[in-house]
């Protein structure tokens, strides 16, 4: 169940890359710093309240959820992969794992379990000092 997150929800700033790039590393702006503010959403309640509960270091005490992206040397490219991870993010909280019902093991499989312990035992009895009498 994959949630839609509107263009008007996120706030996307063009910033300076980190790390080499030679020439023009100071003089264009390529990493995009994506902000995306959980409680002035348009999600549901109860998905907000699973969002701003998640322990993720992208996560803010504030309840926004701030991804860089810095990859590509194409500024469209960065922000393409910032609204990619964003939907992942919360595609990853949306999902429900499925509960784990207990069951219990089957009188036949509880009966080969049995029948192969004796034979091991057996088998490992026959390891002992061999008496003569």
């Amino acid at each position: 169940m994959s949630q839609l997150i509107y263009e008007d929800e996120v706030i996307i700033t063009a910033i300076r890359a980190q790390g080499a790039g030679g020439q023009n590393v100071n003089k264009v702006s390529n990493a995009v710093h994506l902000r995306f503010d959980i409680r002035a959403s348009s999600l549901s309640d109860e998905l907000k309240n699973r969002l701003l509960h998640w322990p993720d270091q992208r996560i803010s005490k504030d309840g926004i959820i701030i991804i860089k992206a810095q990859a590509s040397r194409s500024l469209e490219a960065n922000r393409y992969e910032a609204l990619q991870r964003l939907q992942a993010l919360i595609d990853q909280v949306a999902h429900k794992p499925k509960a784990r019902r207990a069951t219990k093991p089957s009188w036949g499989s509880q009966q080969t379990r049995m029948d192969k312990k004796n034979q091991r035992g057996s088998i490992k009895s026959l390891r002992g000092k061999v008496r003569l009498d």
